[in-house]
Order: C-alpha cells, then sequence, then structure tokens
C-alpha cells in the first residue's frame, strides 16, 4: 500500500506527463504542473526539485514506452511475417490511443538530441534482437531481402503513426467524419502489413 508521499509523488508524475505531452518542455512551467495536479507549487517542488528533473524522469519512461513493447514483439520465437503484423498492431494502438505521444518524443529530441539520448541502451537492444538474427538469416538463404532493421522499423513506425499525425488532413481533404476516419484507419493499416510483408519476404 503506498504512503501519502508515493501517492503525492505520483500525482505529480501524472500530472506532469500530461502538461508535457501536451505543451512539450519549453512551454511547460513548474506552475501549469501543479494546477494540473491540484497541489501548490512548492509541494511539487519539494518531490522533484525542478522542472528539468521531473521532465528527464518522464521522458525516460515514456521512451521505454516507446520501445519496450517494439523490443518484446522482436524478441518473440515466431515467424517474420506474425512479427510485423504485431508491430505494426502495437503502433497503431499506441497512436489511437496516445497520439501526441510520438510528437512530444520528435520535437524534444530535435532540440536536443545528446542531453535526452545520452545512455539510451534500447537502440543497442533493438539491434541485438531475435528479430535481427531472422533478417540476416533470411537474407543469407535468400528468403528475405536485404532490408536491415534500421530501414524496416521506420517503414512501420512512419507508414503507421501518420495515418494518426495525419488525422486533420485526411479528415479535410476527403470529408470524412470521424467513424469514416476510423474505416479509414483500420483499412490504411491491413494495407501497411501487406505491402511490408509482400516486399520484404521473397516467395
Amino acid at each position: 500500500m503506498k504512503c501519502i508521499g508515493e501517492k503525492s509523488e505520483d500525482k505529480i508524475k501524472e500530472a506532469a506527463r500530461r502538461v508535457f505531452l501536451k505543451k512539450g518542455f519549453d512551454g511547460t512551467t513548474s506552475r501549469d504542473i501543479a494546477r494540473e495536479a491540484d497541489m501548490n507549487i512548492a509541494l511539487t517542488n519539494y518531490y522533484f526539485r525542478s522542472k528539468e528533473k521531473l521532465f528527464l524522469e518522464i521522458f525516460s519512461e515514456v521512451l521505454d514506452m516507446y520501445f519496450n513493447s517494439t523490443l518484446e514483439i522482436l524478441n518473440k520465437k515466431i515467424d517474420i511475417k506474425s512479427k510485423i503484423s504485431e508491430m505494426i498492431e502495437n503502433d497503431f494502438d499506441m497512436m489511437k490511443n496516445e497520439p501526441d505521444l510520438v510528437i512530444f518524443i520528435m520535437n524534444e529530441i530535435h532540440k536536443e538530441p545528446d542531453r535526452l539520448f545520452s545512455g539510451m541502451s534500447v537502440f543497442k537492444k533493438l539491434q541485438e534482437s531475435y528479430f535481427t538474427t531472422q533478417l540476416e538469416e533470411g537474407i543469407a538463404n535468400g528468403t528475405i531481402r536485404e532490408l536491415r532493421l534500421e530501414n524496416l522499423l521506420p517503414l512501420i513506425k512512419c507508414s503507421v503513426e501518420f495515418i494518426f499525425l495525419g488525422k486533420p488532413i485526411h479528415k479535410k481533404l476527403y470529408n470524412m467524419t470521424d467513424e469514416d476516419f476510423e474505416k479509414f484507419a483500420e483499412t490504411q493499416k491491413n494495407h501497411i502489413k501487406e505491402m511490408i510483408c509482400n516486399y520484404l519476404v521473397i516467395s
């Protein structure tokens, strides 16, 4: 059971996460976080000392969440087509539930890549995943095109993420309702699976 201090700390972190995702580091003030958490600013500062310390902690957690689910799928002992399908489904669900997540990550990394990527081991883990072994073996025996992980991940993520990042454009251009967009997104997801799998795996 959590004590009062731990509950307050969790409440502040949840509030800060919501505000940072909307406004980014530069657009967020400690007062914004305190207001969102419904606490006074002195108490917010007591638990986290500074906005930067709180931001770095949240950014690290968000980045882990963004990549760790992908890493789990990459290390599954299943065939490549099933693995790609799962990765696409995973990215699709994540973007559907939290479309601000990718914008937040990309904006902050674009501003300060050295500070935010220091010590990040997730990329090494991705490169050393079982999926990389599968790709290399497939390329060697001629069943997989010469496409490396660093080529494939952007293809998957960019294709899926743009569906949701471009939602206002899609709706405006094609006069879509929210229900129309949901159907479009599902159809587009299936096209992405077919195109990537059919291109990657040599029949």
